[in-house]
């Protein structure tokens, strides 16, 4: 399979960050001198999948073939600030702003995915109810219960005799 160049190059620089690591020199600066940002788990994953493939740059071959991440680093900058500006926007907002600014069609899920790495989401559960809400939800409520407190007294109970209820025996 043909693969662009870039992603030819990338394998390689991935194959080298490996082995210049194993050989003993710290990963930060392996990762400065090859312009790679390479974390410790990913080069975990990268050397399993390494040698995985016989220790060939070939087993690093990126599966995308070159095409873009939707996410880039703009956008992601840009999406981490928005949240940080106003904690209560919900990742179906931050997805039409995503489309209106930035021209790139992104899913609720991958964003709360890229919002969790760096801690941005909401807490799990139900968001709390504004003050607002809690205090007309309460007054429905006693408005509702006081109507009620007479209701049982038109009813006559369930073992007596009714106009409608008598027997012919």
């Amino acid at each position: 399979m043909d693969y662009p160049d870039a992603v030819i190059a990338k394998a390689k620089r991935m194959a080298k960050l490996i082995e210049r690591v194993e050989d003993g020199e710290s990963l930060a600066d392996v990762n400065m001198e090859l312009g790679t940002g390479v974390s410790s788990e990913q080069r975990a994953k990268l050397q399993a999948k390494y040698e995985a493939g016989g220790r060939e740059w070939e087993a690093l071959l990126d599966g995308r073939f070159g095409h873009d991440v939707k996410a880039h680093s703009a956008l992601k900058e840009w999406l981490y600030e928005r949240k940080r500006q106003d904690s209560r926007l919900r990742s179906s907002q931050l997805a039409q702003e995503i489309a209106e600014k930035f021209d790139v069609e992104l899913s609720a899920g991958h964003i709360n995915h890229l919002l969790r790495k760096r801690g941005l989401t909401a807490p799990p559960g139900r968001p709390f109810k504004r003050q607002e809400e809690a205090t007309k939800a309460q007054e429905a409520s006693e408005e509702a219960a006081a109507s009620q407190e007479n209701a049982g007294l038109f009813f006559p109970g369930g073992g007596q005799a009714s106009p409608g209820n008598q027997r012919n025996d």
